[in-house]
């Protein structure tokens, strides 16, 4: 008598990865990502009338926390909203990249407003708050958005 045991294909050489189950955490995925497209946009706004219109704020450049001229601080809002804008994009699309990058600006927001708890407490603690939520969300759940699709 002979005994068949079932022969491995090359399929099962390994434990078998399952594609993440869609949670409710999915709908905060999108959030995150559309909360980063709508602060891309705002930024780059930011950044354009800083570079063609610099009489539009009340505050003279020496009035500024940050000694920029406004043709600095518009160049740097305007490239930095582009950056959030299509990691936002990217978020929504599933990408691996975009998250590192919602991650990183993430944790530079939420030092931001640590800096600034002390003028700004309550605003300062909902950033925070938000920005935690948007890591976790980046951090442990992003393979979700993919599979959801």
């Amino acid at each position: 008598m002979s005994t068949t045991t079932p022969t491995a294909g090359p399929a099962s050489s390994g434990p078998v990865r399952q594609p993440p189950q869609t949670t409710g955490w999915a709908g905060w995925l999108i959030f995150a990502a559309v909360l980063m497209i709508l602060l891309g946009v705002f930024h780059a706004v930011q950044g354009l009338i800083a570079l063609f219109n610099s009489e539009y704020y009340l505050v003279g450049p020496g009035g500024l926390s940050v000694h920029l001229d406004y043709t600095t601080w518009g160049w740097v809002h305007l490239i930095a909203g582009i950056v959030v804008l299509v990691a936002g994009i990217g978020v929504l699309a599933g990408q691996f990249w975009a998250r590192l990058v919602g991650i990183l600006l993430a944790v530079v927001s939420a030092l931001t407003s640590f800096a600034f708890i002390a003028a700004y407490p309550v605003w300062s603690c909902i950033l925070i708050a938000l920005d935690v939520l948007i890591i976790y969300a980046l951090a442990v759940h992003g393979r979700e958005l993919r599979s959801s699709y």
